[in-house]
């Protein structure tokens, strides 16, 4: 058995596949790498194969009709043979130094006595054009080297998320809690982090700038254009992650107050991005979304709705929504997010 399967979705990524291809052979043996190819129409299948016959004990290669980022993952998680499991996606790549710190923190927990479920790394938005680099750290937030369980977690601060980037599930948790990501959406990232949450009871903080998260092509679905034109997409994501997890039922108060921090979040950037393309049609799509959580669960409603984006995002009229697109590129800054 691998230490640790990456999966690669990949879909007319010729361009720059191989760069992220080569960052995660500094694995070695240790790694699995399952390149899938979702589908493309341009060479990244055929590099996908000769990687693969070049390096076959470590690469597969995976071919599939496309059903999108989502159905990738889950072709990845269906052929992960890795004791751990992580995404790369094939815009990204990962710092060969952190990698092996990584790899050897795996080893080192997996021939001890409790089983871990989550590795937590740093990650670096490569944001092209930005002369400073944004990190995101958990330091202060998380134990550092050391198994933790929720409640040794301190307050998440706003901006402060546990995203695909940072995470390394245990692959047997992710099928035992039956993640099944959808066809053909965007944004299903955040249903990957998000669903299986509440299995994790062991988790480690490893504190090294491990994923380079490329963000800035101008066909990037965290583009705000292009997140507006898909906005659909976003609001399905945001009511299957309603929808997947009772967040009242969640025993752990840590946790529990994590998760209704993200799915508020989330929520928020749906609003936004509703207010943002001005139309008519979309602002009817925004009462239409709230009105949604209203009638599935009147008390995530309301927390929601009285929290203090919530409120921004909100406000009556013309007036009130420019102070509500206000509040959020101020957010914008803080947090660093596109």
């Amino acid at each position: 058995m691998k230490l640790l399967s990456i999966v690669i979705p990949s879909y007319n990524s010729e361009d720059y596949i191989e760069h992220c291809v080569e960052s995660l052979l500094v694995g070695g043996e240790d790694v699995e790498i399952i390149i899938v190819d979702d589908g493309s129409v341009d060479r990244t299948g055929e590099i996908a194969d000769a990687y693969a016959a070049r390096y076959p004990s470590i690469i597969r290669a995976v071919h599939q009709e496309n059903g999108g980022h989502g159905e990738a993952v889950n072709a990845g998680i269906r052929n992960a043979s890795g004791l751990y499991f992580k995404v790369v996606d094939s815009d990204d790549w990962v710092d060969g130094e952190a990698y092996h710190q990584v790899l050897a923190t795996l080893k080192e927990l997996s021939g001890g006595n409790t089983v871990l479920d989550m590795l937590i790394s740093n990650f670096v938005y490569e944001k092209e054009g930005a002369k400073r680099k944004k990190v995101m750290k958990y330091t202060g937030t998380l134990p550092e080297n050391r198994i933790f369980g929720w409640n040794d977690a301190k307050h998440f601060r706003k901006g402060q998320y546990i995203l695909m980037h940072s995470v390394i599930y245990r692959t047997q948790l992710l099928r035992e809690c039956g993640l099944e990501l959808p066809k053909h959406t965007f944004y299903v990232d955040n249903l990957f982090v998000y669903v299986p949450l509440p299995h994790v009871k062991n988790m480690y903080y490893l504190n090294v700038d491990f994923y380079r998260y490329f963000i800035g092509r101008d066909d990037q679905s965290v583009n705000e254009k292009v997140m507006i034109q898909r906005i659909d997409q976003q609001i399905k994501v945001n009511k299957m992650m309603v929808e997947a997890v009772d967040l009242w039922k969640l025993p752990n108060r840590r946790l529990r107050k994590y998760m209704f921090n993200y799915l508020e979040i989330i929520t928020v950037v749906s609003t936004i991005m509703l207010i943002r393309s001005g139309t008519r049609e979309n602002l009817e799509k925004k009462r239409e979304l709230w009105k949604y959580l209203k009638e599935y669960d009147i008390r995530l409603f309301w927390h929601l709705r009285n929290g203090i984006m919530g409120q921004a995002m909100n406000l009556p009229g013309k007036g009130g929504r420019k102070i509500s697109v206000a509040a959020y590129k101020i957010s914008q800054k803080v947090v660093g997010f596109n």
